[in-house]
């Protein structure tokens, strides 16, 4: 392959947003407990933001509570706070250096609301991934213009280009199918 075009860039490039979006809707309550749920919310402790999983334990002991066990007892409170202040609707249930977090059920409109944001979620995941695609054929096009390669050469790197496009589209589509059905059964 010609310097300046590798399609296993393009590639990983395009995993990146999909690694992305998988990242943003795991954030997305459904109203079944998921550690996830928490992976966003930052700390103040010892001076500094630090992620909550760098503080405490968090697990799901029941489909709808979250368990959060904060290693230091001084950081509780912090932790707490944290929680409350994240905008995720979740109010800790204080005991020792254990927080509860319930999972309220989702009404219709909720759900709703969560779809759109994940659909959101996922144009930006494809206009990403086109990004890339148009980087990858202004690359075919610069190095064709500077007789790197040849006319066909772009013509076959500029279909494996759109293949590996079509497919992370798709892709996309599918983990947003798959996110709209949890959205919606739970």
């Amino acid at each position: 392959m010609a310097d300046g075009f590798d399609l296993k860039d393009l590639e990983s490039e395009m995993r990146a947003s999909l690694d992305a979006l998988k990242r943003e809707l795991s954030g997305l309550r459904t109203g079944r407990a998921s550690t996830h749920l928490l992976d966003p919310i930052q700390v103040t402790v010892y001076g500094s933001r630090m992620p909550l999983s760098q503080v405490a334990t968090v697990s799901v002991p029941e489909p709808r509570t979250i368990s959060v066990q904060v290693w230091d007892r001084s950081n509780v409170s912090a932790v707490e706070k944290a929680i409350r202040e994240s905008n995720l609707g979740l109010n800790p249930v204080m005991d020792g250096q254990l927080l509860r977090l319930p999972i309220p059920t989702l009404t219709a409109d909720r759900r709703k609301e969560l779809v759109k944001i994940a659909h959101e979620y996922a144009e930006k995941s494809k206009v990403s991934v086109r990004n890339v695609r148009r980087d990858g054929m202004d690359s075919l096009k610069k190095l064709e213009k500077a007789g790197e390669i040849s006319e066909d050469e772009h013509r076959k790197n500029s279909a494996s280009v759109q293949e590996l496009t079509d497919k992370y589209v798709k892709m996309v589509d599918d983990v947003l199918a798959t996110k709209e059905q949890e959205i919606q059964t739970v």
